[in-house]
């Protein structure tokens, strides 16, 4: 069988007990595979007058048949961005395939050095951001690393004053911790992108891919079924993208960062992002590898976290209990990394610093279930039908008309901030 690269995407929904917050009884856990030991940092947002206390853990998975496998998770953290005190940056990164370390830690370094060299990062933080992306993608091709079958995810944090610029390619994730009344509400930052979203599942399709899971590509199961249930109780293989004629590369995500044969067939690293403006009613956020979030959901992650005053036991907590569940399980563990930082002081008096000088999306506070058939509307909405439509003509000149209209609806709100081209397409 053909090389299969990215992880079982099972996404176990969270128990009443689970989403309850009961999570006092869990012990430290045993901290013989942390790569990094978790320290806690604080760096002030002089603009708002609020500070951001932050702990980072990664831990080594566990792999029964392959002890000196490396660690494919890695995480930026960087703080003063273009020496301005309010712009802090916080990344995670999960590596996939062969190289999968490789490509998690060039990204990490280029990414975040991209973004901070860039002069228009202040005046047009989306656009920076989208660059930087496609930058570092380009750059990773080009290295000396071998990116045909491996690559990585980025979920990535911009905080730029009291407004955090969320941007995300693959399945790792951001979720923020909210206030409301008698109850911590944990509201997703991110969507994770794979193919049991619509949207992208759509999208990949034009470009050619073959959606099937394992069972449909070994001819045990009617590759004509195209529909795998629900991501999070799903607990089966997960479809993944297949070229059209062959046993590769077998990716359960549908964007990245590398993966340059998975690019042929629409995977791509064109980030998502998303805009929060704080206000006192968000507690913390947590930016963490599919590591954490395979067994756990948001509201289970926010709930243990909310429990601790200091970030590092809250991490030490998270990824122990992940790590005991992945071998309750499966036997192994994936590579685990989280990143939670604590917003502490913001009041509503600062609120108004940077009204109506950055155009924002609140939050819409939803169910997981009903975050997938939402999308960001980040940008002018007839200039992405327009782009759309152009693209589309580029990749498929024969492609028809109905087709076309359809990817334009499913595309309506994408929140892409450039358009997406084949390898073969001249841009």
């Amino acid at each position: 069988m053909g090389r299969v690269m990215g992880k079982c995407c099972n996404r176990y929904p969270s128990t009443p007990d689970e989403d309850s917050g009961h999570h006092r009884g869990i012990k430290p856990y045993n901290s013989k595979h942390i790569l990094t030991k978790s320290s806690l940092e604080l760096v002030h947002v002089a603009s708002h007058n609020f500070s951001l206390h932050y702990s980072s853990l990664t831990q080594h998975g566990y792999y029964p048949d392959a002890a000196e496998r490396k660690n494919q998770d890695s995480f930026c953290i960087k703080t003063h961005i273009q020496g301005n005190p309010n712009v802090h940056f916080f990344g995670v990164f999960d590596g996939h395939g062969e190289y999968g370390a490789e490509c998690s830690n060039f990204v990490k370094d280029r990414l975040v050095e991209i973004l901070s060299s860039d002069p228009t990062l202040l005046d047009d933080p989306l656009k920076a951001y989208n660059s930087a992306f496609l930058a570092t993608n380009s750059e990773l091709h080009n290295s000396e690393i071998d990116d045909v079958l491996s690559g990585t995810t980025a979920i990535t944090v911009l905080v730029v004053g009291d407004i955090l610029y969320v941007a995300n390619v693959g399945d790792s994730r951001a979720v923020i911790a909210v206030n409301d009344g008698d109850r911590i509400v944990a509201e997703d930052l991110s969507m994770d992108q794979t193919p049991f979203r619509k949207d992208e599942y759509d999208r990949v399709k034009l470009y050619g891919a073959r959606v099937l899971d394992i069972e449909q590509v070994e001819g045990l199961k009617d590759p004509n079924i195209q529909h795998w249930g629900d991501e999070e109780s799903n607990d089966g293989d997960p479809p993944r993208l297949w070229v059209p004629n062959g046993m590769y590369p077998g990716t359960a995500f549908t964007r990245s960062v590398g993966d340059s044969t998975a690019e042929n067939i629409g995977v791509t690293a064109v980030p998502e992002i998303s805009i929060v403006r704080l206000t006192p009613s968000h507690l913390f956020f947590v930016v963490a590898s599919d590591g954490v979030f395979q067994f756990l959901s948001s509201q289970t992650v926010v709930n243990m976290a909310a429990e601790y005053k200091d970030p590092r036991d809250a991490c030490a907590a998270i990824a122990g209990e992940s790590y005991k569940l992945w071998l309750e399980r499966e036997n192994r563990t994936d590579d685990i990394t989280i990143v939670i930082v604590q917003i502490k002081g913001l009041s509503n008096s600062g609120i108004a610093a940077t009204d109506g000088d950055v155009n924002y999306m609140p939050r819409m506070r939803v169910s997981r279930k009903e975050q997938r058939g939402i999308v960001f509307r980040i940008q002018d909405s007839l200039w992405r039908i327009v782009s759309r439509l152009r693209d589309i003509l580029l990749m498929r000149p024969t492609i028809s008309l109905l087709n076309i209209m359809k990817f334009v609806k499913v595309k309506y709100f994408s929140s892409d901030l450039a358009p997406v081209y084949p390898k073969h397409v001249k841009k």
